[in-house]
């Protein structure tokens, strides 16, 4: 029958468009994935209005045994929900390649993410290159994401900005802290405490933050709940200056 993507932003269950409200409805199966961002939403207002319950799939059931859900949409109208866009994970955009190629019917609603959350900073979006994942220590065998220092390099040596992605593990409920990701940033040559640096945390939500400064005037500040990104500013336009001087902390 079909099997659908939709995203559903960056607000909880506020930001669920009249458009995908629709077509949950003539969905027969419903699967929620959460494994990309933190969850602040009412999952049974969602079930209440479209009248069905919703199924949360872990990260292990999309990327290795997919293979299940994608049978199902063979006789079926099986979405699934995403948060932020659907397809800002590679992990959904082989999905749809694999429904493709088994012939069923695919559909995409998009919605906002933190690519273009990230505007609210105050950078222009098109001097954002590469982006990175700042991940934990226990997933590089405590290792310096050297990968991640060379995007980094790179991105700066091209005056561009780069979006840097804090490591989660959804199914413990563990967010890494802006102040870990900093930590990290510094263990690579590219950056030291005299850099500055913009933190962004619970984009789309009524209590956003942004944070610029120094890296000494901002490591050791309590940000609050998660979610959060960091951006390591590349050349910045006078318009971004001015900008982000209204978030600036310390001298």
């Amino acid at each position: 029958m079909s099997f659908s993507l939709f995203g559903i932003g960056l607000s909880g269950d506020n930001s669920i468009t009249f458009e995908e409200m629709e077509n949950l409805k003539k969905s027969d199966k419903v699967y929620f994935e959460v494994y990309t961002s933190k969850w602040e939403g009412n999952i049974s207002k969602i079930e209440e209005l479209i009248n069905k319950k919703i199924l949360f799939v872990k990260r292990l059931d999309l990327e290795e045994n997919s293979k299940k859900i994608l049978e199902e949409a063979k006789s079926k109208n099986i979405a699934i929900l995403v948060l932020g866009d659907p397809l800002v994970a590679t992990t959904h955009i082989t999905l749809l390649l694999e429904a493709k190629k088994m012939g069923i019917k695919t559909k995409v609603i998009h919605n906002a993410s933190i690519y273009s959350a990230v505007g609210e900073t105050g950078l222009h979006l098109y001097k954002f290159g590469a982006t990175v994942t700042i991940p934990f220590p226990e997933k590089t065998n405590n290792q310096s994401p050297l990968s991640t220092f060379e995007t980094i390099k790179q991105n700066r040596k091209l005056g561009w900005h780069t979006l840097c992605l804090l490591d989660l593990i959804a199914e413990k409920d563990k967010y890494m802290s802006p102040n870990e990701g900093i930590e990290i940033l510094l263990k690579s040559k590219e950056i030291n405490k005299e850099d500055d640096i913009v933190v962004f945390g619970r984009a789309g939500s009524e209590q956003p933050l942004i944070a610029f400064g120094k890296i000494k005037d901002l490591i050791k500040k309590d940000f609050g709940d998660p979610p959060f990104v960091l951006i390591v500013p590349g050349k910045l336009h006078f318009t971004e200056k001015e900008y982000l001087e209204f978030y600036r902390v310390g001298g």
